[in-house]
Formats: C-alpha cells, sequence, structure tokens
C-alpha cells in the first residue's frame, strides 16, 4: 500500500508501515479512511492516492469506522504511540470528524477521564448500519455503548477479558 504524502509501504520502507485498519464508505467506496502507524490517511480516488490528517489529541490509535451513508464523517480512538499504548493525558476519548478531517471534536462523555488504560484494537470499534450506534471494547475489559453518533456513551460491561473485537448484527 502507497501512501502520497506519507509514510512508504512496508515494502517500500526498511522500518515498515503498519496500516492499523482501513474502512470504506458503503455508501461510496471510492472514499477510504485508514487508521496508520504514522497517522490517519484518507483517499478520496479507490486508494490510489492518500492525504494526512490531523487530528488533536493524537492522531495515533487502532479503530477507525466511517460512517455507512456519509464518508465524511468519521471516527477514531486515539492513543500515545509505542513508548506506552495508552489513552493521552488517562483520558479515553473518541474523535469524530463530520467534514472529511478538516476538523474533529472529541467526544468523551459516559467515558473515563482520569487514569484511563484503556486501548481500543483495530477490529474493537464497531457501527451499525444506520450510522447511529457505536460500540467499542478495550484491553481492560471495558465495553461502551452509544446510540447517539458517540455524543455520550455508556457502559456495558467492566469484567470482561481484553476486547479484541466488537460488531453490530
Amino acid at each position: 500500500m502507497k501512501f502520497d504524502n506519507g509514510p512508504k509501504s512496508e515494502a517500500e520502507s526498511p522500518d515498515g508501515q503498519d496500516p492499523h485498519m482501513m474502512v470504506q464508505c458503503l455508501a461510496d467506496p471510492s472514499k477510504f479512511w485508514v487508521q496508520h502507524h504514522a497517522g490517519i490517511f484518507k483517499s478520496d480516488d479507490d486508494a490510489k492516492t492518500w492525504q494526512s490528517v490531523e487530528a488533536k489529541p493524537s492522531s495515533f490509535g487502532f479503530g477507525v469506522v466511517v460512517h455507512p451513508q456519509d464518508p465524511n464523517t468519521a471516527w477514531f480512538v486515539p492513543g500515545i504511540k509505542d513508548e506506552k499504548r495508552i489513552p493521552v493525558d488517562g483520558a479515553l476519548v473518541v474523535t469524530r470528524t463530520r467534514n472529511g478531517g478538516k476538523t474533529f471534536k472529541s467526544l468523551k462523555k459516559g467515558l473515563p477521564q482520569e487514569q484511563a488504560y484503556d486501548v481500543v484494537f483495530r477490529h474493537a470499534l464497531a457501527i451499525d448500519d444506520t450510522g447511529e450506534k457505536l460500540a467499542m471494547g478495550s484491553t481492560t475489559g471495558n465495553v461502551w455503548v452509544s446510540e447517539d453518533q458517540g455524543d455520550t456513551w455508556a457502559l456495558i460491561s467492566s469484567t470482561l477479558p481484553q476486547v479484541y473485537a466488537v460488531r453490530w448484527y
């Protein structure tokens, strides 16, 4: 995979690069989002070229989902890369863009804001077919659900082992 204006593929880079998660918009299959080891990237041309997108508090993370009908709306779970792999400042947030990555909003209502050690793996963030409900599980065994596109989160369980994947059926 080649990222124009971004990191090169594993074959082209001696250090190797790891696309953590790539998602495609169902309504517009030419639009992709990827959470990459070096940040967030988007493509508007069938993954031929990629543009880097900056998000705060971090562009590093693993989980990414895109709204099934709106390719400009996507969610990410940021963290500190490499050295710690925990939420930035110990506060778990989900970031959402509604304008193709120009701006992001940190969504935190219902999520731990102090001493959080939750990492959300690649397949542990999911969106339902309507684009309204999200589910998220973490390495500490917590599972949250949002029924309003991430504006608020409800803790479903805090007693599970590490959560590697969540899905809507």
